[in-house]
């Protein structure tokens, strides 16, 4: 198996306790650095039930995410090399059928982060969220034209209209916590979300929830959903319990 569960670098200021990676029945586990800079663990799974945590904890700035309204779009020329990639089609972000739909949406708005948050306000508007209709070969081209997704359908249309329009945009998975939100009963999950390059950096940008949210934790980036997979196995599986916990601790418990 690999498995990519472990905050990503770019947080590592910020983790109180370490987010070690627990196997039940222990086994050997190895690491690597993917191309993309995630942290990646391997494993050989026995026969019979394997049980795979994490727990940490991360101080948060207590911050909603940012915003940058000035950011600039960079011209394709100036753009530095290492953010190209992520101009290309990928396997759910198909740029080439999507182009002709996207400079007919935003060929006229403003340049910039102005053309990224009207990406983000069309697709929060266009597609329905519905957990029912979740499928993982589910494409940015199927969720414009199926209009329902879960997060990560969000962040490939938009990732896709991005690209179509030169700028460079990436996948993101991690965890967003309900700080300074009311109390939501439903079970919680890893988030899909996605960071343009504007201005010389990356910015995130979440256009399933479309508003800037408090203790956003990043665990991996790539070209879409497939880079960042949790969990790959190599041989017959069965996923029998999944949970999630993301919760704000008191300042004497941090």
């Amino acid at each position: 198996m690999l498995l990519m569960l472990n905050i990503h670098y770019s947080h590592a200021y910020q983790i109180v306790r370490p987010d070690h990676l627990v196997v039940t029945p222990a086994v050997p586990i190895s690491s690597y650095r993917d191309g993309f800079g995630n942290w990646c663990s391997r494993l050989e799974a026995p026969a019979g039930p394997s049980r795979i945590s994490t727990f940490a904890i991360v101080r948060s700035t207590g911050i909603p995410d940012p915003t940058f309204p000035a950011a600039r779009q960079h011209p394709v020329w100036e753009l530095p090399a290492e953010t190209l990639v992520f101009l290309l089609a990928s396997r759910y972000c198909e740029t080439d059928l999507l182009t002709p739909i996207a400079w007919s949406l935003f060929g006229n708005t403003p340049l910039g982060w102005g053309r990224v948050q009207a990406i983000c306000d069309f697709v929060h508007r266009h597609i329905r969220f519905d957990y029912a209709t979740a499928r993982p070969t589910k494409t940015a081209l199927e969720a414009y034209n199926e209009r329902t997704g879960v997060c990560r359908d969000f962040a490939h249309l938009a990732i896709a209209f991005c690209r179509c329009l030169n700028i460079p945009a990436r996948y993101c998975t991690g965890y967003i916590s309900d700080i300074g939100l009311p109390p939501n009963n439903s079970p919680m999950d890893f988030a899909g979300w996605f960071e343009a390059f504007l201005g010389g950096q990356w910015h995130a940008f979440d256009p399933r929830n479309n508003a800037p949210r408090t203790g956003r934790i990043l665990i991996a980036v790539g070209r879409d959903a497939i880079d960042v997979a949790i969990s790959t196995a190599f041989g017959p599986n069965i996923l029998t319990k999944f949970q999630v916990i993301c919760e704000e601790l008191t300042t004497s418990a941090s």
